[in-house]
């Protein structure tokens, strides 16, 4: 069974949780995730021991003491090891805010993909209010024509923008399929599995936060700024790894050599040490060690900048549109419906002509388009600010949709042809 097949009405909340819960991209970074973590305990352990065995000609035949064996283990310069599971852990570290980053990126295609098939929707049944209206003027039309107060033309040009109509309902059911396809392949689900509809209406509500908060808590909550966080104390050990490497490791040994007549001298013990005396090779590898974390250190100084400039700019984006939005409900769809009605009124007494009749209903369906759009883009808005709070990438696992003209523009998914 699908996993949304029992609802009456689908909600944006629904979609992103079975998102999360069955779209392999997640189950992708964790992998990667666990890949990186088990690197630490691998890089942080001790060599395995080296065993080796000497032996004298004598030794295969009669003489039991021609042999030497040898046990050997390489302890590193006291603190390398433990640095080294520090780099290991800060890089595994900032693997793991890439798993909650592709989180935010399925959560922002899935709540596009929602609003997408919501937009859709609405269209629709703009249209379909549009067609009522138009063979309601149609009827009219018909008993005036009748009555010989108009002529045909006006019956023949309601036919012909009926037709229009009609065709954009093919083009809007396409542009539907198109939609439950995108949010198929996000569950990971086959492209024409049903899914339930759109709820009917999607309220904005409520004011905007302080931006001064939204940038605050975007310094301190970014996954790209805590994954750089992470990366400067792996390259803060790392550089003192790279000064450490300036001591030596020990090569401790353990050995019985049975060459020796004196049973007291054949357990033997030992220690060995390299010379670190390759002073070029360590200056470099400590002045690289610097530079990377300048660099990392540089590039978290940027960020911090891009991400107050990234909040601003989705912030007054998101109210833009939520002031369209507010624009639209208060004054300019009352309007636009009073203005239909008063022309259908004049249009029936003789005081208005069939065009001015068209033009107010091809207004406010236009209008209502564009009061949907408004209404999608806010909630599409919200989302991009809450990216700019986490900083996850902007890139989406599945191709995001281009950026959408207004209704009425050539291209519009829900613009409405005047040709």
């Amino acid at each position: 069974m699908a996993p949304l097949s029992g609802m009456s009405e689908l909600t944006v909340e629904a979609l992103v949780e079975q998102v999360l819960a069955r779209n392999p991209s997640l189950a992708q970074m964790a992998a990667a995730y666990d890949a990186a973590a088990a690197r630490s305990p691998q890089v942080s352990s001790l060599d395995d021991p080296l065993v080796g065995t000497t032996l004298a000609p004598g030794a295969l035949g009669s003489r039991p003491d021609g042999y030497r064996v040898e046990v050997f283990q390489r302890f590193p310069f006291p603190g390398k090891l433990s640095l080294k599971g520090e780099v290991a852990r800060a890089e595994a570290s900032a693997a793991g805010r890439d798993v909650e980053g592709m989180r935010q990126q399925l959560t922002e295609a899935a709540r596009d993909s929602f609003y997408e098939y919501y937009l859709v929707a609405r269209a629709t049944a703009v249209n379909e209010e549009i067609l009522k209206l138009l063979r309601s003027s149609k009827t009219t039309a018909e008993d005036l024509y009748k009555t010989g107060r108009v002529k045909q033309q006006d019956v023949l040009v309601l036919d012909v923008e009926i037709g229009r109509r009609r065709n954009r309902s093919v083009l809007l059911d396409r542009q539907r399929r198109v939609a439950v396809a995108r949010m198929n392949a996000l569950l990971h689900q086959p492209p024409d599995t049903p899914l339930p509809p759109p709820p009917k209406e999607v309220k904005v509500e409520g004011d905007l936060p302080d931006p001064n908060a939204l940038r605050d808590q975007a310094l301190s909550q970014r996954l790209d700024l805590l994954a750089l966080t992470d990366r400067i104390a792996g390259a803060q050990a790392a550089l003192q790894l790279a000064h450490r490497e300036y001591y030596p490791d020990f090569d401790v040994m353990g050995a019985y050599d049975s060459f020796w007549d004196n049973s007291g001298q054949r357990l033997q013990a030992g220690v060995r040490i390299n010379l670190p005396i390759r002073l070029t090779r360590r200056g470099a590898a400590v002045a690289e060690a610097q530079a990377r974390l300048a660099e990392l250190q540089a590039q978290f100084a940027r960020q911090q900048d891009q991400a107050g400039f990234e909040v601003q700019q989705a912030y007054e984006q998101w109210r833009e549109s939520l002031l369209t939005v507010r624009l639209f409900e208060s004054e300019v769809l009352p309007a636009a419906r009073l203005s239909v009605k008063s022309a259908q009124t004049g249009y029936q007494t003789g005081d208005a002509s069939l065009l001015v009749l068209l033009e107010t209903q091809r207004n406010l369906a236009d209008l209502q388009d564009q009061y949907y759009q408004a209404t999608a883009e806010f909630f599409r808005r919200r989302t991009v600010v809450q990216r700019a709070l986490t900083g996850s990438p902007s890139t989406s696992p599945l191709p995001m949709p281009p950026e959408r003209p207004m209704p009425g523009q050539p291209g519009s998914p829900t613009g409405m042809s005047r040709q």
